[in-house]
């Protein structure tokens, strides 16, 4: 005589079961039919001409409707196929929204270098992607902003925009050089934490993928990669994904840790070097000298999860005599994601590039203003 107690355990198992199955399928439904995409799948692309004269940052979406170049359309085939010829068509067919760039012989996204006018105040902003404005139009990179803040506010400026995506030490003491050309009153380098020299030793124990700027496994070179099929699992790559953005994470604020610290003191004393160097410089051609924090666009909202680095850097500039500015304060209270060129590209968007341009006006007037 079979036992009504094991019977009903055995249906209320196979209720729950059911119940799960239904959740589960559900969710897997609404992913599928809110198009999610594994973020392990989503890219970036670049088209660049072989003179670096043009280049193109593509995106697979357009959230905000910020990106102005379609290369979906007939005539931006027209401009911009020569770029990529043998690739085109591929960027396209994954990431057909763009932001052009066009650089002057310095491979700067600025006029040439010409003497400066009579009555004009020059700043010269160099850095990497973040002053260049990577995924951002020129007039809304922070350095055009900042001219017409300073303009806007009396006397005559210029500003020149001397950022050069993917330079770090000792790459940025090239781009350094070649913005004295421009016979700056100030020079502003823009520090963004990934810019310290490192050891070979260091960086060899680096495994990151996502470095909190752009996820360097996304930067495609235009062959588009499988996207998800028919019968993967959505539910499953969104796991996935959480797990994997958790891990690369912790291993990613580890590096930057590590990077101003024990693990790689000869490079950060060689990034010392370097920047006292530039200060001596500039100070010996008549101009003044400012270092304005980047903060890595992460985490905003609350305290700075790097606050130990930041404290490093100010003390440096402290005991060196170094003006120094710090932009996170600028974010204060914004949403961090609201910030980002794209969900797959956390550079600073236009919004950031305004409010670092606000933020620098008060420094860069008092530095001309002490000459």
């Amino acid at each position: 005589m079979s036992d009504p107690r094991g019977r009903q355990t055995l249906a209320n198992l196979a209720l729950a079961a059911a119940a799960v199955a239904a959740t589960l399928l559900a969710a897997e439904l609404a992913l599928r039919a809110a198009g999610y995409v594994p973020h392990r799948l989503r890219a970036t692309a670049r088209m660049v001409d072989v003179r670096w004269r043009m280049l193109l940052d593509c995106y697979p979406s357009n959230p905000r409707g910020y990106f102005d170049v379609d290369l979906r359309t007939a005539e931006s085939r027209d401009r911009y196929f020569h770029l990529a010829p043998h690739r085109y068509d591929q960027v396209v067919q994954r990431d057909p929204y763009a932001v052009e760039f066009q650089y002057n012989s310095l491979r700067f996204r600025d006029v040439e270098p010409a003497p400066r006018p009579e009555g004009v105040r020059r700043v010269v902003i160099f850095g990497d992607s973040f002053t260049e404005g990577q995924g951002v139009k020129e007039a809304d990179a922070y350095p055009r902003v900042l001219e017409r803040l300073l303009n806007a506010g009396g006397g005559r400026w210029e500003v020149r925009n001397c950022g050069r995506r993917g330079t770090d030490f000792p790459q940025l003491n090239a781009v350094f050089e070649d913005a004295l050309k421009y016979s700056p009153d100030v020079v502003v380098y823009a520090m963004v934490l990934n810019d310290a020299d490192r050891t070979p030793e260091f960086q060899a124990r680096q495994s990151y993928v996502n470095d909190w700027i752009l996820d360097r496994g996304m930067l495609q070179d235009g062959r588009p990669a499988p996207g998800p099929g028919p019968l993967d699992s959505r539910l499953k790559s969104l796991v996935a994904d959480r797990i994997e953005t958790w891990r690369t994470g912790r291993a990613t604020a580890r590096w930057y840790h590590e990077m101003y610290g024990a693990p790689n003191r000869v490079g950060w004393e060689r990034t010392q070097g370097y920047i006292r160097e530039m200060n001596r410089r500039t100070l010996a051609e008549g101009g003044r000298f400012l270092v304005a924090s980047w903060p890595l666009m992460v985490h905003l909202e609350g305290d700075d999860p790097f606050a130990d680095v930041t404290e490093t850097i100010a003390r440096f500039c402290l005991a060196a005599g170094i003006p120094r500015h710090d932009l996170r304060g600028a974010f204060r209270g914004r949403r961090t994601e609201a910030l980002w060129v794209h969900p797959v590209d956390m550079h600073p968007n236009e919004v950031a590039h305004r409010l670092a341009a606000e933020s620098l006006v008060p420094p860069v007037r008092a530095l001309v203003s002490a000459r």
